[in-house]
Parts: C-alpha cells; structure tokens; sequence
C-alpha cells in the first residue's frame, strides 16, 4: 500500500538507519559492551534503525557466530526503540539462508541481502538466490544492489519481479542509476533506502523511503535532519543541510578509503566505540583523522545552526 507520492507507509525499517560499524577490542575481538553503547548513542541520537554486519559493519571479516551475538547484544541495548536489519549476503545462496536463519533467532526484524559477489550470477539465479532466502524465513528483505562492490547490477525488471514476494519488501541503493530506481520506485511498493550519503536528499524527494547511511555513525542526527525539513516543505534548508555534510562524505566515503576506516578513525577520535578494523583493511593515518575531525566539526555546528535558525 502506498501513499499519493508513491512512499510506502509506513517504512517497513523507519526512515532514517545507520550502517553501523562492528566496534572491536584493541586486540580485535567482537566488542559487545561497546556495539551496546554505540547502538545506545545512534537511537538516541536520532537513529530509528540500525543496519548490523552490512558492508561499514566488516561482515567479509567476521564469523557467522559474531554476527549473530552482535544482533542479540544491540537488540538488548535498543529494545523495541529500532528496527535491527541484519546483513546476511553472501556469494553462496546456502550460507546466506542459514545467516538469514540465525539472524531470525538473535532477534533481526529484517535482512539485507546483497548481490552475490565475484561469480557474477545471470539475472534468472540472480532472481531464484534472492527467492529462496525469502522462502527459507519469516523477516522481511531488503535487497541491497551495489554493482560497483559485487559485480552485479539488480537490474530494474528484476526487482519488479522481486517485489511480488510478499518478504521482498525494500531496496538499499547504491547502484548510481537514478532512471533504474525511478522505474522501479513507478512500478512497485518497495521501499528504496539511498546507501550513498550524497543521494539521501535527491532519492527522498523522488519518493525513497529514507536512507542507510555510514556518516550517520558519527553525526546520527543530519540525514533526519534533511528528512524532517523536507517533510515540513522547507527544501531549503533540506539542501543547505544535504549539501553541507558534502565535505564530510566526499572525505569518509570518496577519498580512497573505505567508509569503515573512516568511520572507525572517526568515532576512536570523538571516544567513541569502534576499535580498530580487521585486515585486510588498515587504520586510518594522522593526518586523515585530522582531516575528518576538521570536516565533522564544521558539518555539526552547520547542524547546530540549521536547528537555531528554525527556533
């Protein structure tokens, strides 16, 4: 069901979720107490779902026991005050279901799914993979489409397909084809959530449901920011406030590593949970965690201001 603008009602996730990073020990072991607090931080700060083991959260790199104890840890700290989506995607359509199936047990309210990675799979078993994990469990999916990490494009008539499975109900996008999502978001009630932090504002206003988004570890209350501002009709301030965390993205997100390191350097800066990454990823220098300081602390007093001037 749909409203006038074509955005399902309501989100089957919430609106607005981080990809939170998997806060690890120094010594690199699975941090529960501090995925607790960082989890605890991001609800309160504005977060109403949170998206556990995606791609900022190093699923590659942790064990399908760890994914499955960091869901029940964050589902005690937030309770029923966020929707958990857990990252299940794999390469292998059998590894995904029995993920999909532990995920359902530690307590997720639904499933990322990503593309399967590096065999490439044609449309038609691209389509029979996502299936299948819908038949294996009772959560709700949203499909992750990422071509530029997997591979792969979800093509558009695939997810008009997709979307006829009463569990396939929301896309996470990151496929940089703005055309494809508007045909898809004309033909289907899925709900598409922008992946990439540059795009929450431009996919909301064509009818997204909210966004996913990395930066939201740090600066938890931006993106809704832009989502309420938009809602109540001063676009406005919606831009200047999509356009002003630019600098923080395009250093987190577009120059040269990826949105883990950065993230990670970025709350063990502020003293935050996060902890080191797992190889292959390296740590952030001093200089980049410099840069990012720099960047977050003009994009929260932009914030602050924004918030002020709308007092």
């Amino acid at each position: 069901m749909t409203t006038d603008d074509h955005r399902p009602s309501p989100p089957p996730f919430g609106r607005a979720l981080c990809a939170m990073v998997t806060p690890f020990t120094e010594a690199g072991a699975l941090d529960l107490d501090g995925a607790q607090r960082l989890a605890d931080r991001l609800v309160s700060g504005g977060c109403d779902g949170l998206v556990l083991s995606g791609t900022t959260g190093e699923s590659p790199t942790t064990t399908d026991a760890e994914k499955a104890a960091l869901v029940t840890a964050v589902r005690e700290a937030v309770g029923d005050r966020a929707s958990l989506v857990a990252g299940v995607g794999t390469a292998d359509t059998r590894h995904t279901v029995e993920l999909a199936l532990a995920a359902e047990k530690a307590g997720a309210d639904g499933l990322l799914v990503v593309a399967p990675y590096y065999s490439r799979p044609p449309q038609d078993a691209l389509e029979a993979h996502f299936l299948e994990i819908a038949d294996a469990c009772g959560l709700p999916l949203a499909l992750y489409d990422i071509p530029g990490r997997t591979g792969t494009r979800i093509e558009p008539d695939t997810l008009v397909r997709l979307a006829g499975h009463p569990r396939i109900v929301a896309v996470k996008d990151c496929s940089y084809d703005l055309l494809g999502t508007q045909k898809v978001l004309s033909r289907t009630g899925l709900a598409y959530y922008a992946g990439c932090d540059e795009q929450v504002l431009a996919l909301y206003a064509i009818g997204a449901a909210g966004y996913v988004s990395t930066v939201a570890n740090v600066v938890p209350d931006l993106f809704r920011a832009v989502l309420d501002a938009f809602d109540a009709g001063d676009t406005g301030r919606a831009a200047l406030l999509q356009r002003g965390a630019v600098p923080l993205i395009e250093l987190m997100m577009a120059a040269g590593l990826p949105g883990t390191v950065t993230a990670k350097a970025l709350l063990g800066a502020l003293g935050l949970p996060a902890g080191p990454v797992r190889a292959p990823l390296r740590g952030a220098d001093r200089e980049t965690t410099d840069a990012l300081l720099a960047a977050y602390g003009r994009l929260v007093r932009l914030v602050a201001d924004a918030g002020q001037s709308q007092a």
